[in-house]
């Protein structure tokens, strides 16, 4: 360990998706236990999520994202690429320009398609007008190759008019796939979705007016407007990210297979999710968004329907979802530190001695734990709850 250099944790992280579950506000509690069991090798961080850790590391180590959703790599590798932003002075003037002519063309092909949000309205009149643009699903945008978000989350999460700005830079962002700031601008496009939907922060269910004021809380996002964030998320990028002089890689992968192919000697940090809900339900929106492959979308929310399941969510899966990565990662003698939660779907005592029973006697471990509030993206008294968050620390003798 004398050999070995500490993690920095006091690293200011640009902030890109309201993710439910996020480990920011604890995040130096997980990088000191990560120090702990650091090796020489490179840290895999298992299930990824919104990526804060490859943000927290970057320049520091090398670093191995991972996470079964496509959305996951794009913002890791939005973290952890070096810039040379002076290669492109006019980055976020010319992305901005190419979008905005992309939405103007798009507008000026459909002119009735005109839904203004600038004017008063009474609960009923304001129903209508979202309703009109949920039918879009059926209209035929197909002489734009870049309609899909027009189409299929027209009156949902965005109006139709964001959506269309949505489309557009997500166009634009094809424009500058073979250069290293690609991620940077999806992973900005994700950050000004986020700040314009009107759902809670995530994409589970957009929300209904059913009365004058929750009207009034949806209008002020309906009046949002794409540009602006992105924007300002761009500029943030290129005040706080510029070399990382570490190599990276990133996975999308079910969680057996990344650590299947793990090298030797890493350490994992594996934050798996605690409850029944598949975050898949949560974050489609984005991964669509990513994919923009045209998916079927079903329900009310809009859903993918190929969403993926995690054994880490299903009762009857969990122990043996867990005694497989315990047993994957003593394969690759790796040390592990574990996020789990009081509140997750297998007990921590019973989780504890599965890792005990699992790596064996050739590993030492150790728990901590720390009380905060998980945010759940939910409204009013369902925000947050009082959890303790629990790090199993297993590191080889």
């Amino acid at each position: 360990m004398d050999n070995i250099a500490m993690l920095n944790k006091e690293v200011e992280v640009p902030h890109f998706i309201k993710y439910m579950g996020s480990k920011r506000k604890i995040i130096n509690f997980v990088v000191e236990a990560i120090n702990e069991v650091k090796t020489v090798g490179p840290v895999c961080d298992l299930f990824a999520g919104s990526s804060v850790l490859s943000g927290i590391l970057r320049n520091q180590t090398h670093m191995i994202s991972n996470d079964i959703q496509a959305y996951s790599a794009v913002l890791a590798r939005a973290y952890l690429t070096s810039y040379n932003w002076e290669s492109c002075p006019s980055l976020v003037q010319d992305v901005v320009s190419s979008a905005s002519e992309k939405a103007n063309n798009f507008f000026e092909a459909f002119p009735d398609l005109n839904f203004d949000y600038e004017q008063d309205f009474t609960v009923g009149e304001f129903v209508s007008l979202e309703e009109k643009q949920r039918q879009l699903i059926d209209y035929d945008f197909s002489s734009f190759d870049y309609h899909l978000f027009a189409k299929n989350y027209s009156g949902t999460y965005w109006s139709f008019s964001q959506c269309v700005w949505i489309d557009a830079y997500r166009a634009t962002a094809e424009e500058y796939k073979e250069t290293h700031f690609y991620h940077a601008i999806l992973a900005s496009l994700m950050f000004a979705m986020s700040y314009n939907s009107q759902s809670t922060g995530h994409y589970a269910q957009y929300r209904d007016a059913t009365s004058q004021s929750s009207m009034e809380d949806i209008l002020t996002y309906r009046r949002k407007e794409i540009t602006p964030f992105f924007i300002r998320k761009m500029e943030e990028l290129q005040q706080t990210l510029s070399t990382n002089n570490f190599s990276f890689d990133t996975y999308c992968m079910d969680y057996r297979d990344c650590l299947g192919q793990l090298p030797k000697h890493a350490v994992v940090y594996a934050d798996p999710p605690y409850a029944f809900v598949h975050y898949s339900r949560f974050y489609h929106a984005i991964e669509t968004l990513v994919k923009y492959d045209y998916p079927e979308v079903r329900h009310k929310g809009r859903y993918r329907t190929d969403r993926h399941q995690s054994p880490f969510c299903i009762r009857t899966q969990v122990e043996d979802a867990f005694r497989e990565m315990f047993q994957r990662v003593s394969n690759k003698e790796a040390n592990l530190v574990l996020s789990y939660s009081n509140t997750g779907m297998i007990d921590l005592d019973a989780l504890i001695d599965l890792a005990t029973r699992t790596l064996g006697s050739h590993y030492i471990i150790d728990t901590k734990t720390v009380d905060y509030l998980h945010s759940t993206m939910g409204r009013r008294e369902d925000k947050s709850r009082n959890v303790q968050e629990a790090l199993i620390i297993a590191k080889q003798v």
